[in-house]
């Protein structure tokens, strides 16, 4: 099979038939073989149902329905798992992202030798609220991953080899940052495109300003566990360490201090009774506790079973 087209989606029934119809006329018009993984997010509205009859006149779509709403990294996650294609596409439901561009974005993957490419919406119909904020975030990714060509790190619209969507793991808030995941998973042919962005033509935006905070503390996750996922103690440790000796070496100061101060017969306060022994001892417990942190997160070292469960209520 050549593509896998992936639509995370939560409340789009509206737009539904027009995103397939238009998927189906780029397919054709280039002799694809492809699918169409629909992954209904726990949709409140008739999304299911317009699946179902969709499915009915084109079988090239599957249909995963969850039982209630996890996130848009959680249906791209579960995507990814079904897919088929040696190139997979992601785009979003709301009509925003154009299907013409999956011929430009299969080549770049199948003949250019890209393992991923992102698009960049270059002009975009969305309001400041939104633009501001995301530019922000982008200039911080770009600083953080090391990956500076691309403008836009959370497009819906992105094309992926095969290898990259089969080896990665995407949860959380995560999937605004899947070009560092697959830098941090060993995929370094990362590559740019600019695409067309349309206003939302049905319903409204189903993200809020919290995500910008949660999509900040997912940045900072993705760098340490990227960084240091198998070797926690790498950054614990030192850490660790460096605390307890200022501490440890606090506490001789002061005690030395005592003792010069007894052998020159001169006035001196107990060790006790000075607030620099107190920080000491703080330096020092939190010290251990961040050496021992390191070493837990060794024997752990991300090995939670439940963290990518997700209860899937049908499937057509």
């Amino acid at each position: 099979m050549d593509i896998s087209i992936v639509v995370p989606l939560y409340n789009e029934a509206e737009s539904l038939p027009e995103l397939t119809d238009w998927i189906r006329r780029v397919m054709q018009a280039n002799n694809f073989s492809y699918e169409i993984v629909l992954v209904d997010d726990g949709s409140k509205d008739n999304s299911w149902q317009i699946i179902q009859d969709l499915k009915k006149s084109h079988e090239q779509i599957t249909g995963i329905k969850f039982r209630r709403n996890y996130g848009k990294s959680a249906a791209l996650n579960v995507g990814f798992a079904a897919t088929q294609g040696d190139v997979v596409i992601t785009m979003d439901a709301d009509l925003q992202d154009s299907p013409d561009e999956i011929p430009e974005l299969y080549d770049r993957i199948k003949n250019q030798g890209a393992d991923l490419v992102s698009g960049w919406k270059k002009k975009r119909y969305d309001p400041l609220t939104k633009t501001i904020p995301t530019k922000l975030f982008n200039a911080v990714t770009r600083s953080v991953s090391g990956i500076d060509n691309l403008h836009d790190f959370n497009c819906g619209l992105k094309a992926y080899k095969k290898d990259v969507v089969k080896s990665i793991e995407v949860y959380g808030e995560m999937h605004r940052y899947i070009p560092v995941i697959a830098k941090w998973a060993g995929f370094s042919e990362i590559q740019e495109q600019v695409v067309q962005h349309f206003p939302r033509k049905y319903g409204t935006t189903k993200f809020g300003p919290g995500r910008f905070v949660k999509g900040f503390l997912d940045l900072m996750s993705i760098f340490f566990v990227g960084k240091f996922g198998k070797r926690p103690m790498h950054f614990f440790g030192p850490i660790g360490v460096m605390s307890f000796l200022l501490g440890f070496g606090i506490t001789i100061y002061l005690i030395c201090e005592k003792l010069i101060s007894i052998a020159a017969g001169t006035t001196y306060r107990n060790v006790t009774d000075q607030p620099l022994f107190y920080l000491s001892l703080l330096a020092i417990m939190i010290g251990t506790q961040l050496f021992l942190t390191g070493f837990i997160a060794e024997l752990v070292s991300r090995n939670s079973s439940e963290r990518n469960k997700y209860h899937i209520e049908q499937v057509v």
